[in-house]
């Protein structure tokens, strides 16, 4: 179990309150490996950017404290998953690649070979030219043109 205690208050900010009674209004949970161990190793930085508390594994937590940094943590860290590949400008960068992603269809435009990076063997993170990170679960689970596409740029 945790040694503190985890809130919302009635402003929507989380409160953590640690065992030695300790009161931190407006705590943001952040995820050291949120791509890689997204139930794992999370820190509770205050307002100032102190780290105040330290988790090593979520399943530890009570149902609710999970509840309630799942929730803050989802605020920020959006990052829609591509589900096929529409079209490219161009098979060379920078090129304007139309995609259907969880969140609906957008335009990205990618400068170079380099913003797509491989996070596992048939896992991508595509990171657009504003910055605006992409997420490819699985290569082989996209359709045979948005493969086809996509193997021109690897």
């Amino acid at each position: 179990m945790s040694d503190f205690l985890l809130e919302r208050n009635q402003a929507g900010r989380l409160v953590l309150t640690l065992s030695d009674g300790q009161v931190h209004v407006g705590v943001t949970p952040v995820r050291a490996f949120p791509l890689h161990a997204p139930e794992q190793f999370l820190a509770f930085v205050s307002v100032e950017g102190k780290e105040l508390a330290w988790v090593d594994d979520l399943s530890g937590l009570t149902e609710a404290t999970r509840d309630l940094i799942a929730q803050e943590v989802a605020s920020r860290e959006v990052m829609p998953t591509i589900q096929r590949i529409v079209s490219v400008s161009t098979l060379s960068t920078p090129s304007t690649w139309e995609v259907v992603t969880d969140r609906g269809a957008t335009k990205l435009i990618l400068k170079g070979e380099e913003d797509i990076r491989r996070l596992g063997t048939w896992t991508l993170m595509i990171t657009d030219s504003h910055g605006l990170k992409f997420m490819l679960p699985d290569m082989q689970a996209l359709d045979k043109q948005s493969r086809r596409i996509l193997d021109r740029f690897l």
